[in-house]
């Protein structure tokens, strides 16, 4: 496997998997001139990863890989969770706005990122998940990364991943642990 398609356009996803991945050639749909548009509708990070990789290999035929990742606040009952991209209806930005409103005047801001990857090529269907523990912040700190890294302060850097630099996250971030993972499974499998 030294080419892995992945389920994602997105430029910070697609950086992550390119720098983890760096023996790898990591392509996607947009590579292959493929257009995958999948519904989110599972349950769990693992449902939504499954559909995508499933999806992918059904258009181009090599084997696929997806994730689906997201912020799980303990106080708001695991919220936003798999619905992360779509809290707000709006962007990153209102999200975070929104996330920030709803914890407003809470004390217990514990939270993790979570991702699980799931691997599928026809037959075999390999999964791994990984998780980056922290809380989130009274306000932004930082402007690196994307998504809620400018309000997550990480257990592991003492520090926003909106202040961590790339290198930085790659070494701790919920991909990064799901990604270690997965490629042990590989080996070991």
């Amino acid at each position: 496997m030294d080419e892995i398609v992945l389920a994602s356009n997105n430029k910070g996803k697609l950086a992550e998997y390119r720098a983890m991945l760096s023996g790898y050639s990591v392509i996607t749909p947009k590579d292959l001139n493929i257009e995958l548009d999948v519904e989110e509708t599972g349950n769990t990070f693992y449902d939504n990863a499954l559909l995508k990789a499933k999806a992918l290999f059904e258009l181009c035929g090599k084997p696929s890989m997806a994730d689906d990742s997201g912020l799980c606040v303990d106080a708001l009952g695991g919220a936003p969770g798999v619905f992360s991209a779509r809290y707000s209806g709006g962007n990153d930005e209102d999200n975070i706005n929104k996330l920030l409103a709803e914890l407003h005047g809470e004390s217990n801001r514990a939270a993790h990122f979570e991702c699980c990857i799931v691997y599928y090529d026809g037959k075999d269907i390999i999964s791994a998940t990984g998780k980056a523990y922290g809380r989130i912040t009274e306000s932004k700190e930082g402007d690196g990364g994307f998504g809620y890294d400018p309000v997550f302060f990480s257990d592991d850097l003492q520090k926003t991943f909106g202040r961590a630099s790339e290198e930085e996250k790659n070494t701790i971030s919920h991909r990064a642990r799901a990604l270690r993972a997965f490629l042990d499974s590989l080996l070991l499998g």
